[in-house]
């Protein structure tokens, strides 16, 4: 039997974990393994890289979507159990799990929006898939990266929910500070205001940035009048500068209403901050390159 792709494995993948306990990921392996029947061939075949197994990969990305949908959670590093919306997601008996139906689950909506704010086309699509052949191998390489980007950007979101909101504040100072506005402190909730930190872009302190950072869930956006009290605490501090920051989103006339002060006020939503993170290498590490080389005519040329 062929090595089954990463939707197919889903509800599979679902049933193995239905008995409520923790499973490493490698017992999902075998067991999907096992299932659909595989050689050693088969269980050993590699990625184009040669760096992981195609199965251990297609197995991991279906686990990976199925905690972007809920349905699974990891209590631990490589470790995944059911969740109760995985569980009545059993109890209805579906016929298969694949993307389309993770679409009526708005962690894995979340998920999509930022891929298909990281790539004009959905990865994954049926579409998509009729394109490959007619896509550069760079092409299919951007792709897949934009993907992963994607799955990382959610999870930092996620991280960030999940911690106390001073975790968002220091993360804000440092991101900041990584991009060389200056430095600051945070001052959260010391009485500073309705401010929670601020930046020092001269020496003497003379031009500061203030922000504020709102820890949210994706379906809770800032509010309209969360916005006006930020504009009233620069005004009463006599401030120009200011950047606001959620892990979630912003009304839909939040720019209308940023322009009509006269600061100068940057707005800073979840999918942007966990962009900018990325970018500056805030609370994210480099797994692998993939480095891309081309002939050296010069070398040649000098021989």
């Amino acid at each position: 039997m062929a090595i089954p792709d990463y939707q197919t494995i889903m509800l599979p993948l679902l049933k193995f974990y239905q008995d409520k306990k923790e499973h490493h990921i490698r017992e999902a392996i075998q067991y999907i393994s096992d299932l659909f029947n595989l050689t050693e061939s088969e269980r050993s075949e590699l990625l184009p890289s040669g760096q992981m197994p195609i199965i251990d990969n297609r197995v991991g990305w279906a686990r990976t979507y199925m905690k972007k949908a809920g349905l699974l959670e990891s209590p631990r590093r490589g470790y995944a159990k059911i969740t109760e919306r995985g569980i009545n997601v059993l109890e209805k008996n579906p016929e298969k799990i694949n993307e389309k139906y993770l679409e009526q689950f708005p962690g894995f909506i979340e998920f999509q929006t930022i891929k298909k704010k990281q790539s004009s086309e959905k990865i994954g699509s049926k579409d998509s898939e009729k394109l490959i052949g007619e896509q550069t191998p760079v092409e299919l390489i951007e792709k897949g990266h934009n993907l992963i980007v994607a799955d990382l950007s959610q999870d930092l979101l996620n991280k960030l929910r999940s911690e106390h909101f001073s975790v968002l504040e220091k993360v804000v100072l440092h991101l900041l500070t990584k991009m060389d506005y200056g430095k600051g402190k945070v001052t959260g909730r010391s009485g500073d205001g309705g401010v929670d930190g601020f930046i020092d872009q001269d020496k003497l302190g003379l031009d500061k940035i203030y922000f504020q950072a709102k820890r949210f869930d994706e379906n809770n956006p800032v509010s309209a009048s969360m916005l006006r009290d930020f504009i009233g605490s620069l005004e009463l501090k006599g401030v120009k500068k200011g950047v606001f920051i959620t892990t979630s989103k912003f009304p839909k006339d939040a720019e209308d209403l940023i322009k009509k002060t006269s600061k100068n006020i940057i707005l800073i939503d979840g999918d942007k901050l966990s962009k900018l993170m990325i970018e500056y290498d805030i609370g994210v590490a480099t797994e692998r390159i993939y480095p891309i080389k081309r002939i050296d005519t010069d070398f040649f040329e000098e021989l």
